[in-house]
């Protein structure tokens, strides 16, 4: 399952690679000698593996992940930054697990202690992402049509 582009949907319902399963109501593409409907979802003709395809583990993504909100006070409006829960200096780890989004007040409040230490409770227990989940976030507006594919019912 992939999420990908309008453009590449058109090239390939045209090349015969893919079927329409969904389209926009009303919106067609149209050229001086063929029209064909807007596509929303569709599906390839024969299975291509693509091999699991893994987020990167990036300063973007764990805003992407958390919402842009800080995971200590929730706040989203002040400058947000990347806190280690367990800090690096006492060999805290780059991992999923032990990064979060945290505003400069807070990141700076606990400092080099853990959250227990600085008395200062997560929102949520952070983790990996999911791969469609993470497409769910990336994507924005969903359209109604996609929610049964994307596991949303």
């Amino acid at each position: 399952m992939s999420v990908c582009n309008v453009k590449k949907a058109i090239i390939l319902l045209f090349l015969g690679k893919a079927e329409l399963i969904e389209a926009y109501d009303g919106k067609q593409i149209r050229s001086v000698s063929m029209s064909m409907p807007f596509p929303s979802i569709v599906r390839l003709g024969v299975y291509i593996h693509v091999p699991y395809k893994k987020i990167i583990l990036s300063r973007k993504n764990i805003l992407r992940r958390d919402g842009h909100r800080c995971q200590y006070c929730g706040e989203s409006d002040s400058t947000l930054t990347i806190d280690h829960i367990i800090p690096r200096a006492r060999l805290g780890e780059e991992t999923w697990e032990n990064l979060v989004t945290a505003c400069v007040g807070c990141n700076n409040r606990k400092g080099d202690r853990t959250p227990e230490e600085a008395h200062m409770k997560l929102l949520r227990k952070p983790m990996k992402p999911n791969h469609v989940t993470f497409i769910r976030h990336f994507i924005g507006n969903i359209d109604e049509r996609w929610k049964p594919y994307l596991f949303m019912n």
